[in-house]
């Protein structure tokens, strides 16, 4: 929390510097200068104004940076520069970074640190490269500037940021298959989480053989995928200011794209403020959820939902055992999972509420969605958030912030206090449901 909170404070001072910033547009305050370094580090890609207009190149490479750290995240950064420059790995550190990557044996450490940093740096370069060819045939730029766009949205749309430096953002592209397969491509793949992209690299040859957890995460994205583009397509198939106007095949496209994008990624091709009340619901619920465990995306995460699905299910047939693909599932971990989902709940009901007495001129649902889009650091908005004002800039960085630790850690770091019980009280029945 201290690192991504430093990253932070230092991304705000150089975003209000006015190098920073384009020489018609040096009046920012400092507001939202902390509103968009914050945004950046746990990638989230709310704005309070148009990145390409508001900041200068200064500008947008820091907000890259800011992305590149907060995607990775802090502690595996500063993890791999220790291993690089001197070799060294201590217990300390390396137990921090071994639960921000989701590596249990720290024998291991330095091989996935490494596998983490290739994997992660290729995986933009080529993305960065596709995109790069699409905005050269486009025309109308230099090849440096064409360049320069394909290498931001890459390490934006990987680190699951939302970031675009593109006026209006992708929905000019919301035909373009290219363009939209390689940018959901890149998110869906950093939103995976590195211990699954790791396992299918190492046993490409014998998916028998991967973890539960690879195998869970597989299952629960391709899922919400699926299930997520299905139901925006009937919801939105005759919404005029959506889907309605364009063809079938764009239809099923810009459907897939929104239902990749809400699980944390940001961008968007279609208008988020015209959708159905409806559609806006399923893209709230999708955004809760997120991404996977140890990615570059925020939410519960896919393997919580679905211990917490299981474990509703197991309950309704009275079975004392969770089971998932003939697996066991430890009591403490469902615990856990049962936990992740009341705190995320609590915090974004909070919060909800909180907006609803700042704003009290913006109507609930909106604020509700700015919410979960806060809080499942993703970054797409319904068209409020410039005008949230102090208070409520402030009560959604907060969101953001909680979203990219994780609301257990925050609670555990700086609610709670955990201390050893010597003793058990009385058990005693109580009556639920």
């Amino acid at each position: 929390m201290l690192a991504f909170a430093m990253f932070i404070i230092v991304g705000t001072v150089l975003l209000h510097l006015p190098i920073s910033h384009s020489a018609d547009q040096q009046n920012v305050s400092l507001i939202d200068s902390f509103f968009t370094a914050s945004s950046a580090v746990t990638v989230t890609g709310l704005v309070v104004f148009d990145t390409g207009k508001e900041f200068s190149l200064f500008g947008e490479l820091v907000i890259l940076a800011l992305i590149q750290v907060g995607g990775l995240g802090i502690m595996t950064l500063a993890s791999f520069m220790s291993v690089f420059l001197s070799r060294r790995l201590g217990i300390s550190r390396g137990k921090l970074v071994g639960t921000e990557i989701g590596v249990a044996d720290l024998g291991e450490l330095r091989t996935v640190l490494r596998a983490l940093i290739r994997f992660s740096l290729g995986s933009e370069i080529v993305v960065a490269v596709l995109l790069s060819i699409r905005f050269i045939a486009e025309g109308g730029r230099s090849i440096a500037s064409s360049v320069y766009l394909g290498i931001f949205h890459a390490v934006s749309a990987f680190n699951n940021a939302g970031f675009s430096t593109i006026d209006g953002g992708l929905e000019r592209y919301v035909n373009d298959w290219y363009l939209s397969l390689v940018i959901s491509g890149a998110f869906i793949g950093g939103g995976l989480g590195f211990p699954v992209v790791l396992e299918i690299l190492n046993n490409r040859q014998a998916p028998r053989r991967w973890s539960l957890h690879t195998k869970l995460t597989l299952m629960a994205t391709a899922s919400l995928l699926a299930v997520g583009t299905l139901v925006l397509l009937v919801l939105e198939w005759s919404n005029p200011d959506t889907l309605g106007p364009l063809g079938y095949g764009s239809k099923i496209l810009a459907a897939f794209f929104q239902s990749a994008t809400a699980r944390t990624a940001g961008f968007n091709t279609i208008s988020i403020g015209d959708l159905r009340g409806s559609s806006s619901l399923l893209m709230i619920l999708l955004m809760v959820i997120g991404a996977s465990s140890a990615s570059t995306g925020g939410g519960i995460k896919t393997s919580t939902f679905a211990v917490v699905v299981w474990t509703t299910l197991a309950e309704f047939r009275d079975d004392p055992e969770v089971t998932l693909m003939k697996r066991r599932i430890n009591p403490a971990l469902q615990r856990q999972a049962l936990a992740l989902v009341i705190a995320a709940l609590g915090t974004v009901g909070t919060a909800t509420f909180l907006l609803t007495v700042v704003l009290p001129d913006i109507a609930l649902g909106d604020l509700l969605f700015e919410a979960a889009s806060a809080f499942g650091t993703v970054g797409i908005t319904r068209g409020i958030t410039e005008q949230l004002g102090f208070l409520g800039k402030l009560l959604i960085i907060a969101l953001m912030f909680v979203g990219r630790v994780g609301p257990i850690t925050f609670g555990a770091a700086i609610l709670l206090r955990g201390k050893a019980r010597r003793y058990r009280y009385a058990e005693e029945r109580l009556i639920v449901g």
